[in-house]
């Protein structure tokens, strides 16, 4: 079953009740959103009942989290990248996830709302009334007050008894954190003194958690006393028990006063950061003063020890690490009083500006692949980056967002690149690489939204731009916007004249550079649009042996369909079809949705052409599903549309139009996740 559920962290504790009723709920009703204070365990009830096979949906069950997001103007792409739309057209991106999801039947959680309710509830309510096979859940803790909504609020686990849920996770937690806790929990007296701190807690999952952590250091005789003085302090006498966002609030407050100093300094600057992060980010982002770097690595597993921050490891990505949102906005009240909100800030900035350059020349080499995986990891990370850097240094987010180029470009974010870049060129310096390099990125995103007059004005503009330099790189780059601007909607003589060997020539440059290679790249889709299918296939060999001898794989994946549309025009179907199957091997590595989609017409009319139209009209089915997630259709070039055009009618010709129909929507219904 499609779809993207994060795996569990930690064992599940209790709350049958709430799942049974959810478990209905999502059948029944439409949109359904748990409500509750912070710590109580909303996100991992919504994702247990998520992932509970009844929920299963033909299209999936995917999850969105909403918390590292600060621009609201991010949320419709968010949602859209998440369930896999890349969305590569000028049309309004709100319509094209309405008009995607018409017609398909699954279940959206949208996890950690409250920052955005009001455009959650006017994207949620689009998407409804669009789509009647879509199911959304939400945590939040306000609700949306939208039509429609059922509220189901999120309790304390009970608290009450020696066999309490409250009890049980506490227990769970004090095991996890030392094997020695099992003592405690195997007296009568002591286990009463256990589910008197879980009363005292209010049953509130993360402040147990907490609680739990400190019997690594603790007796329950310990802890008791030093609740009892903290609670009894903040409560006064007017009320006998603490609302429970103030239970929350204490409990958080006393596992800090517990932390050591330089915990707690770790914790407050750990604050600036969104989603995850690495521990390189920590050492760079939070070191200084009393926390010298190399510390930096032994404090933070005093703090994961402390359940204050988490820790997951997954398979070839190393140890990530983040703060839940409750805990994160108490230290950063921390890092407030502290007055270092502005130099830490600076820093997470500037250190991700760093990677963002450290990547761009790594974007065309054997670290590709590694690149790509680094900065989709930091993606929540960069966005913050780039939107402090906007308001606090437009040079330096000028020089990022055109460094994050592939980024924007290759891997699914051509609408959040776009409008990166045009706002960093408006806040940025006009003249210099830095600028040329950002026009020429924002000229390559319209290229993929089909926005091509303004690509060619791009191309124009970057080719001026870059003459002043006397660097043939961003010559050479700026030539391959313009060729394609001008190819695509169907002039290759003159994509020719400007990306060509004799302009290659007379820019002059590395044969190995980005900028060269890309111009051999448009140079060969020129020859092949003008039929001179051998100087074609010349071309793209010899792209595809440099790019080789880089070690990178997404443009030798467009060599390969270079030759395949070489061999097709050669009447060599057969390797056409073998360099077609190896384009789009190269094209999933990266996630390249549109390579993919192209790569599948092209299939389709080798094989089309090999006579099986069956196999044919199953490929064109499955490139429609994954243009569908592009925009649009072969992006409007009359080329690309002749070749899916002429599989179409050779496949429709050899099995019939019954046939040719049942096969395309057999393969339309193919996964795209």
């Amino acid at each position: 079953m499609p779809g993207n559920l994060p795996p569990e962290t930690a064992s599940f504790v209790g709350r049958e009740r709430e799942l049974g009723l959810l478990s209905d709920l999502l059948r029944d009703r439409r949109l359904v959103t748990l409500t509750g204070v912070g710590g109580v365990g909303k996100s991992r009830l919504a994702l247990r009942a998520a992932a509970d096979p009844r929920q299963r949906r033909p299209d999936g069950v995917w999850w969105v989290e909403l918390s590292p997001l600060r621009d609201v103007d991010l949320l419709t792409a968010t949602v859209a990248h998440t369930i896999g739309l890349a969305h590569q057209s000028p049309r309004p991106l709100d319509e094209e996830l309405c008009a995607w999801m018409a017609d398909k039947e699954l279940l959206i959680v949208l996890d950690t709302c409250e920052h955005l309710v009001a455009a959650c509830r006017h994207l949620v309510g689009e998407l409804l009334q669009s789509a009647p096979g879509l199911t959304v859940l939400i945590t939040t803790r306000e609700p949306l007050r939208t039509s429609g909504e059922h509220l189901v609020e999120v309790s304390p686990l009970p608290s009450d008894g020696p066999d309490s849920d409250a009890l049980a996770l506490f227990r769970a937690r004090a095991l996890a954190a030392t094997p020695h806790a099992a003592a405690a929990f195997a007296d009568p007296d002591r286990v009463a003194l256990a589910a008197d701190i879980c009363r005292r807690l209010d049953g509130i999952p993360l402040a147990l958690e907490l609680a739990g952590a400190r019997m690594r250091l603790w007796t329950l005789e310990q802890m008791t006393q030093r609740l009892e003085g903290r609670f009894d302090l903040l409560s006064g006498t007017t009320a006998a028990r603490l609302p429970r966002h103030q239970t929350m609030r204490t409990a958080i407050g006393w596992s800090h006063e517990l932390c050591e100093p330089v915990e707690r300094l770790l914790w407050a600057r750990l604050s600036v950061f969104t989603g995850d992060f690495d521990v390189a980010a920590a050492r760079a982002v939070c070191s200084g003063g009393p926390l010298p770097a190399a510390r930096v690595e032994r404090v933070l597993a005093g703090l994961v020890a402390k359940s204050v921050v988490r820790c997951s490891r997954e398979r070839g990505a190393g140890a990530r690490y983040r703060l839940l949102d409750t805990i994160r906005e108490y230290g950063q009240d921390w890092l407030a009083e502290l007055g270092e909100e502005r130099v830490v800030a600076d820093r997470h900035a500037h250190w991700y500006a760093a990677l963002s350059k450290a990547a761009d020349p790594g974007w065309m080499g054997p670290g590709q692949v590694d690149w790509y995986r680094r900065m989709t990891a930091e993606h929540a990370q960069l966005r913050t980056a780039l939107e402090h850097l906007l308001r606090s240094d437009p040079t330096a987010a000028l020089e990022t967002a055109g460094a994050l180029w592939f980024f924007w470009f290759s891997c699914g974010h051509v609408n959040e690149g776009r409008s990166f870049l045009e706002r960093a060129l408006s806040r940025g310096p006009r003249s210099g690489a830095a600028y040329v390099q950002a026009l020429w990125a924002l000229g390559l995103t319209t290229l993929l939204q089909g926005d091509l007059a303004t690509a060619e004005e791009l191309g124009k503009a970057c080719t001026a731009s870059a003459a002043t330099l006397a660097d043939p790189e961003p010559e050479l780059r700026a030539a391959y916007l313009h060729a394609v601007s001008v190819l695509m909607p169907g002039d290759p003589v003159r994509a020719l004249a400007l990306a060509g060997p004799r302009a290659r020539g007379g820019h002059g440059g590395r044969p190995t550079g980005v900028g060269w290679l890309l111009c051999r790249l448009a140079t060969g889709y020129a020859l092949c649009d003008l039929g001179r299918f051998e100087e074609a296939e010349r071309e793209a060999r010899g792209l595809r042996e440099a790019c080789t001898e880089l070690g990178e794989r997404w443009l030798r994946a467009y060599a390969d369909y270079i030759l395949a549309v070489a061999a097709f025009g050669l009447g060599h179907h057969g390797e056409a079809a073998r360099h077609a199957r190896a384009m789009l091997s190269g094209k999933r590595l990266l996630g390249d949705r549109f390579g993919i989609a192209l790569g599948l017409d092209l299939l389709a009319a080798a094989v089309a052409a090999m006579g099986d139209g069956e196999l044919a009209a199953r490929l064109l089915g499955t490139g429609h599903a994954w243009w569908r997630t592009v925009g649009r259709p072969q992006m409007g070039s009359p080329s690309l549309t002749a070749v899916r055009d002429e599989g179409e009618r050779q496949a429709r010709a050899a099995i019939g139009d019954e046939a040719y129909e049942s096969a395309f929507l057999g393969g339309a219904a193919a996964s795209t996740g």
